[in-house]
């Protein structure tokens, strides 16, 4: 499973702190590198559902 960050994307940060693996990277609309552990620990401190797997 591949997760994404989608343009509904507020850059909150609310995500950063949950990602063990520091794969999200900071910008206009966050976005997540291929670093990702694919746990899903952003998942869920996102306000606004940006995250999703696809």
């Amino acid at each position: 499973m591949t997760y994404v960050i989608s343009d509904e994307c507020l850059a909150c940060g609310s995500c950063l702190s949950e990602c063990p693996s520091g794969a999200i990277v900071e910008g206009d609309i966050y976005k997540i590198t291929d670093d990702c552990l694919e746990c899903g620990a952003c998942v869920d401190s996102c306000p606004v559902g940006a995250i999703t797997n696809q």
